[in-house]
């Protein structure tokens, strides 16, 4: 199946998502492009939309290629099998990690200025991101959401290598990815529209999903 856009796998990933519409629930969306896809699962669920900031740390020279991803909190989770397919360690990767975690901090400000964090102690915490690859991202933000004393943890994309979403499974409570291809090779293949997601974006997004809980007061 091949997903419109971000818009269109938020809705057909909320659908799945129904049973948690009478839970104390939080939506917690990975910036950029998992915040479109959060928005519509926020918005069919009725749930509040937040952001959960993490960043990959790239291999060198491919920087697309996850080896590892820092999160708030001073999470660093790294990809072992692919440090040592490469011949790296973690230490030979530390100015990477001291760049994304200043590249976290900027977004943190930019995408939620002095906006208090969210209190998710005791509520069913749902992660969202567009799609998982290697998963790198996807650990570091489970690491970080379990600190904060959640009741559950439910990771949801819309598409996902199988062998990550199998790695993944065991690490929150439930893994909901309506896609996951024999043949996944990259997250983009399974939209039509992959445009990338502009911090821009990802602020209007938040602030109509804020305004709108304010109405539902």
């Amino acid at each position: 199946m091949l997903f419109q856009d971000r818009l269109d796998a938020g809705r057909q990933l909320a659908a799945r998502l129904n049973h948690y519409q009478n839970e104390d629930c939080i939506v917690l969306a990975l910036p950029r492009g998992g915040v479109p896809v959060g928005y519509e699962v926020a918005k069919a669920l009725g749930k509040p939309l937040d952001i959960l900031v993490v960043r990959k740390v790239g291999l060198p020279g491919q920087e697309e290629l996850a080896v590892g991803a820092v999160g708030p909190g001073d999470v660093t989770v790294w990809n072992y099998s692919l440090l040592d397919y490469f011949h790296l360690d973690s230490l030979s990767l530390q100015p990477v990690v001291e760049r994304e975690k200043t590249e976290l901090s900027r977004r943190l400000s930019a995408f939620r200025g002095q906006r208090p964090y969210p209190d998710v102690h005791g509520k069913t915490v749902i992660v969202v991101d567009d799609g998982l690859a290697t998963g790198a991202s996807a650990r570091a933000a489970i690491q970080a959401v379990k600190a904060m004393g959640p009741s559950q943890v439910v990771l949801a994309v819309p598409v996902g290598s199988q062998s990550t979403v199998f790695d993944l499974r065991n690490m929150v409570d439930e893994l909901i990815c309506v896609e996951t291809p024999v043949y996944f090779e990259a997250v983009s293949l399974w939209y039509r529209n992959f445009f990338q997601t502009t911090d821009h974006e990802v602020v209007e997004l938040l602030q109509d999903a804020w305004q709108y809980q304010l109405t539902k007061r």
